[in-house]
């Protein structure tokens, strides 16, 4: 069965004649952009946007990527941290982001003769709080690892097959995903983010997020690293040495989450405020 989804992705890539690559250097957008110049050749193009929300190693990372396997990688600015609707930090805040880089995408496909857009959206998101969904089916961008039935775990397998290094990457949500709906993104705020993250990152932790708080008096960054990583936390002295080093980030507090790393804990109920607004 996997043979056969993944055979399936490629006749999609093929039916296309050429694309442009919504790339971020994480697993899914990696492996398609590997598989997309495979099959296609110079007829397909990944184009990352280099953005606050995006952490400086991963953009680092993805680019190195792309020229260590040989595909071809450009890199964009996109626009979103002029749009008040996207700084307001809604429920659908991801709407407005993919909505600006697919702004960017279309004209560029356009101008340069590639027929289409597509992007890492795969089977296992369906049924997820996805808002960029709704902006990549507004430019009829394309989700082929989607439509071929691969899942996330299916894309880590190939990945691995094919000598990716991201097949065991771990997944990387953008800065903005770190602060609680209805409260606003700065670009400040993710620098304290990224910095308090490479702490715990540098130190070895593999499934790691730093949910940045907002309280009367100052900051919290609320910890959180894999189940099967706490242990390892609040051994050794580890954690007051966390704590010390991301406070010299701005943190006025800094607390772990007992419950450790899970995906989309923002999207748990939140004592703060949330506001919905509709696309524009």
């Amino acid at each position: 069965m996997l043979e056969a989804r993944y055979r399936r992705l490629r006749e999609l890539l093929q039916s296309y004649g050429s694309c442009v690559v919504a790339y971020s250097g994480g697993v899914d957008s990696v492996f398609l952009a590997y598989v997309a110049f495979d099959v296609l050749g110079d007829q397909a193009l990944a184009v990352i946007a280099d953005t606050p929300s995006l952490p400086r190693r991963e953009l680092t990372e993805a680019m190195a990527l792309g020229r260590g396997h040989g595909f071809p990688v450009r890199v964009v600015k996109t626009h979103e941290f002029e749009n008040q609707e996207y700084l307001a930090n809604p429920l659908n805040r991801c709407y407005f982001c993919k909505h600006e880089l697919f702004e960017e995408l279309i004209p560029l496909a356009k101008e340069e003769g590639f027929s289409t857009v597509v992007y890492g959206e795969n089977a296992s998101d369906v049924g997820d709080h996805r808002p960029g969904a709704q902006a990549a089916e507004e430019f009829a961008v394309r989700a082929p690892l989607k439509e071929a039935g691969l899942t996330k775990a299916d894309i880590r397998e190939l990945s691995g097959m094919l000598g990716l290094p991201t097949a065991d990457k771990p997944q990387m949500a953008c800065l903005s995903s770190r602060i609680p709906y209805g409260e606003a993104v700065t670009p400040e705020k993710l620098r304290m983010i990224e910095e308090a993250e490479y702490v715990l990152r540098d130190l070895g932790f593999h499934d790691v997020r730093v949910r940045h708080h907002e309280l009367k008096h100052g900051h919290l960054a609320r910890i959180e690293v894999g189940p099967d990583e706490l242990g390892r936390f609040l051994a050794d002295g580890t954690a007051e040495r966390v704590a010390d080093r991301i406070k010299e980030h701005g943190y006025t507090h800094v607390t772990l989450d007992l419950m450790g790393y899970r995906r989309g804990s923002l999207n748990e109920p939140v004592a703060v405020p949330i506001r919905f607004r509709q696309p524009a």
